[in-house]
């Protein structure tokens, strides 16, 4: 159970959900292990399959708090409103924003801000802790290029002006990258990034962990009330989760690329685990993914300190308090949205 900005989280499976008066009650295996009132909850995000008792459900629609249900993996099943009321404006205002170029572009240049920062820092925790292993003077100088990419991304002043600017630096993050496979080099070489389809085992990895922290993200806007698939750098298309997309670019480095070296420099992943197919397309078999599935939830029940926050959350709530900061921003709450910097 974790309350963040009046949204209350329960992460255990086994909770159950009641009102009491005023109050939320959080049962677990019949026990209480927690109550909060109404009046302090903006919404509620569960976790699990248990429920909550209609009563709650009624008391919660009467009182405009969403009533969000994830799967234990945090997969998006159901919200539960009463009479539409936030969310259609807040929705309106996200349409606005991603209608105006220039709105569009100051949240799209803060995304990709904490996505070139957050790659150079994990270029820079490379060579503070494997000065040995990797060749430091060219990881730095990527680093370097990197931190001077940061002023040409304040700066820029368009959307195409920023894409150049973000797979430039992308370029050459993924130019060292991989000096940063310590073990098993000879079953993971990395030359560049490649995808539809991957067609090496790193790649295969990163391909395979960029779908989940995506669907992360969409789960974590829906339960704000956000539309995943406007954004405001990635383009409209059917199909395609665009506001997911431009949230989870700050999100990779730290969270996706650092779990895929962890499961290569561990030998948590062999060269045995993956399938080649004849057109060269590379897949994780099943077991590995089983396996690497279990890691990842392990990797989010790990705890950081927000950096915006300044509070102690688990990994896995990142996507989630990053969609409540963009709700707040768009709603007026913040001069600009946070983007997450890691360090």
């Amino acid at each position: 159970m974790k309350k963040l900005l009046n949204t209350l989280y329960i992460t255990s499976p086994d909770s159950y959900l009641s009102l009491d008066g005023e109050n939320v009650v959080i049962l677990d295996k019949d026990q209480e292990v927690g109550r909060i009132p109404l009046h302090n909850l903006e919404a509620i995000v569960s976790f699990g399959y248990r429920g909550v008792s209609p009563a709650l459900m009624g008391g919660c629609a009467n009182r405009n708090i969403s009533l969000c249900f994830l799967t234990p993996q945090g997969k998006f099943l159901a919200r539960v409103t009463g009479s539409v009321r936030g969310n259609v404006v807040l929705r309106k205002k996200q349409y606005q924003v991603s209608a105006d170029a220039a709105l569009s572009l100051g949240i799209a240049r803060n995304c990709i801000l904490g996505k070139v920062y957050n790659s150079r820092w994990v270029l820079e925790r490379a060579v503070r802790d494997h000065s040995m292993q990797v060749d430091t003077e060219k990881v730095r100088q990527a680093s370097l290029f990197l931190q001077k990419s940061l002023k040409n991304i304040e700066e820029s002043t368009e959307t195409a002006q920023l894409r150049g600017f973000e797979g430039e630096a992308a370029s050459i993050y993924f130019g060292v990258f991989n000096q940063l496979i310590l073990q098993q080099k000879k079953d993971f070489v990395f030359s560049g990034r490649n995808k539809r389809p991957p067609l090496d085992n790193v790649n295969a990895l990163l391909s395979f962990v960029y779908t989940l922290l995506t669907n992360m993200v969409a789960s974590a806007l829906e339960t704000v009330g956000l539309d995943p698939y406007v954004g405001f750098m990635h383009t409209d298309r059917p199909g395609r989760a665009s506001l997911a997309l431009d949230l989870i670019e700050e999100l990779r480095p730290v969270l996706a690329d650092r779990f895929v070296l962890t499961l290569i420099n561990k030998k948590m992943v062999t060269g045995k685990d993956f399938t080649h197919k004849e057109d060269g397309a590379v897949l994780l078999n099943d077991n590995a993914r089983k396996d690497l599935l279990v890691e990842w939830q392990n990797k989010k029940k790990e705890v950081i300190t927000h950096p915006y926050l300044g509070e102690k959350v688990e990994w896995g709530m990142i996507p989630f308090v990053q969609s409540m900061l963009l709700a707040r921003y768009l709603r007026g709450d913040l001069d600009e949205y946070p983007p997450f910097f890691w360090k």
